[in-house]
Parts: structure tokens; sequence; C-alpha cells
């Protein structure tokens, strides 16, 4: 559906960190677009955020920002636990929406909200950003051309220390899963499992095995995988396999996407090299990211209620990583 309004009024619910960089500049900066409100439970830090970024309207009350008549659209930039009832409230208001990452607690909530606003006839966009930026959108390029023949297998480890908040036993919403849904895992390799999909195509089977090692917090902090990707479009199958932990001696985070003539290394947080080898030869690239990493994302929402393209990350994409993740913490022992 296009729509006509101009500019485009965003409301912001939870003016937090990942919008005084990442997403917050983005909208701002987007043409077409303009932050109107914000809104923060704590009175003070909302109009300490709206006075530093230069935002006309504040609010401590979701209710009151969703319901303004100078909002049009609505970002949910808050703890996972609240994306259902919020989204519900945009839905209602018939009013865009796009919501942080992961979508929501789990594959019925991402369902109840994606029916909310299909019969509401407005968009619902999903912070999957990466589908959006360039250094992917060259693997997928790459990928889609055959630079490296028929993809066999993909493989991902992601590690790094434990956070020194965790080590102190102070309260730390991502590890607690009644408000993330899980814990790093499900804030931190939503983005890559979504991405490897958005590259290689649905994964249609997985199995995973997910355990608490360091008795640290509630959530699991070390999980394995491994799954099938839906046959591309002559019947090949693609496999994957990942490894996940946040307990150990430091960082690490590789991808390896191997095909029959070559293979592509990167990583799926850090700003590094694209690697490809084909037929024996490897070539580098250096794709620099945004400095609001969002910007590209944005920007394709603005496209999209333009009418000129639709977005890669939506409700209905967003979903399907969320049934994955649910599929391989069953696995927990």
């Amino acid at each position: 559906m296009k729509h006509n309004i101009q500019p485009l009024r965003w409301g912001i619910l939870g003016c937090g960190n990942v919008t005084e960089v990442k997403s917050g500049p983005a909208y701002r900066q987007t043409p077409g677009f303009v932050v109107q409100a914000v809104m923060r439970r704590d009175a003070a830090k909302a109009a300490d955020y709206a006075a530093r970024h230069q935002v006309p309207v504040w609010y401590s009350d979701a209710d009151a920002l969703i319901n303004d008549p100078q909002v049009d659209a609505v970002y949910i930039a808050t703890p996972p636990d609240s994306h259902l009832s919020y989204a519900l409230k945009v839905a209602a208001a018939g009013k865009i929406c796009c919501v942080e990452k992961p979508m929501a607690l789990n594959t019925q909530q991402c369902a109840e909200m994606n029916a909310a606003f299909a019969a509401a006839g407005v968009p619902l966009f999903v912070a999957y950003y990466r589908r959006s930026l360039p250094r992917f959108l060259q693997i997928k390029q790459w990928l889609d051309t055959g630079r490296i023949g028929t993809v066999r297998h993909v493989q991902w480890n992601f590690s790094r220390s434990a956070n020194p908040l965790d080590l102190t036993g102070a309260a730390n919403w991502r590890t607690d899963p009644a408000q993330a849904g899980g814990g790093y895992f499900v804030d931190l390799a939503s983005h890559g499992l979504d991405l490897l999909m958005y590259l290689l195509g649905d994964i249609t089977q997985v199995q995973g095995q997910a355990l608490n090692q360091q008795g640290l917090y509630a959530a699991e902090d070390a999980v394995t995988a491994q799954w099938r990707f839906a046959p591309d479009a002559v019947g090949h199958v693609a496999t994957g396999s990942g490894f996940w932990h946040f307990g150990t001696d430091g960082r690490r985070d590789a991808v390896e996407i191997i095909g029959s003539k070559g293979h592509i290394h990167f990583s799926v947080f850090q700003d590094e090299l694209l690697q490809l080898t084909e037929n024996g030869v490897t070539e580098e690239l250096f794709i620099e990211n945004p400095p609001h990493i969002q910007q590209y994302h944005v920007a394709n929402i603005a496209a999209q209620i333009r009418g000129e393209a639709p977005h890669p990350s939506s409700g209905d994409s967003a979903i399907r990583t969320t049934a994955v993740m649910e599929q391989i913490l069953a696995g927990r022992v």
C-alpha cells in the first residue's frame, strides 16, 4: 500500500541506547520523515532525549504517543516483552509500524501482530537491518550470480566473553527470558540467522542444543544447531551449522559459505573485509557500514511507503526467524 503523507511523522516508543546512534538519527535524516514525538516511562529521560535530538514532543505514557494525531507512524524500540501489546495498539490506531528485533517473545505473538496489521491494512516492518546493508547486499549479489557455484554448506561461529554486568549479578533484561524471549542468543543470533535466510532462503529443518554453562543468569549461554535450507530453484539443498557462546576467552564472529567452486568469509557484526574465493583465486572487499547502522533499513521503509519497492524485512519474514530460534532452543538441556 502506498502512503502519501508528507512528511511522515514518526513517534518512538522507548528512546533508549539503540535510538541514540543506531536508529533515531536515521529516522530524522531520511527524506520525507520527521521524528515528531518520543516516549520513555522515565519522564526526565524522555525530556532529555527530546531536547538533545530536537524532537518537538515527549511523553512518559505509550498510549498518549500512539494516539497522538500528529504521529503517523510508530517505531517500537522497547524490550521484546512489550512488542505485542504496543504493536496491537499501533495497528488498532491504523498507523505504520516498525518494531525492533526480535519481533516478539514467540511465534504466536508474531502471528497475532501480523494478523492485526493485515486487518488494519498498514505495513509492519521489523528492524533486521542487515538485510539492507550494502556489505551484505554484495554477498547476496555474489551468491545470486553463482560466484561460488552451488552452495553446499554455511557455518557461523560466534562467541564472546561474559558481560561484566552479568558477572556482578545485576539485573539485565537481555538475559531474562520473560523479557527477552531467551538470552544473548535471541538478542544477537537473531541478526545472523535472519541474514542467512535472506541470503540463502528459508531454513526448513533445524535441530539445536542449548544449555547454561556459567550459571550467571536464567537464559541459555551456549547453543549449537544444524539445519537445512529450502531447496533452490533447481532442487539443490544446502545445509548449515552454528555455535554461539557467551562466556569464552574473547570475541569470534566468522561465517563461511561453502560452494561447489568457491567460498565466502565474512563477519555478521564486525566491520571487516569480505573475502570471496572463486576457483582458487581470492579477492577482498571492504564496504563500510554507515554511521547510523539502520540508515539503509529506514530508507527502504520510505521506499516502500512511496510505493517504489517492498522492504526486505517484514513481519512475515521476521516470524520465520523467531520460529527457527524457537526450534533451536527447544533442545535446551
